[in-house]
């Protein structure tokens, strides 16, 4: 099941950051999925398969239009 997001989306992934936050941006889409933690700014490239295995909801669709 493909879960809907674009450039710009905030999600909601399953694990916490060791920030303690589990609120991300999605900055990339391609083959790779690039997300930056909305609370400290880190930044991680996911393939796209693993990515989708880890994301538990989209909270907002942010950017694009």
């Amino acid at each position: 099941m493909e879960k809907s997001y674009q450039k710009g989306s905030i999600v909601q992934m399953k694990k916490e950051h060791p920030c303690g936050n589990n609120r991300w941006q999605i900055t990339r889409i391609g083959a790779d999925i690039k997300i930056k933690c909305c609370q400290c700014q880190r930044s991680v490239m996911l393939e796209r398969v693993a990515f989708n295995k880890k994301i538990k909801k989209v909270l907002s669709f942010e950017g694009e239009s």
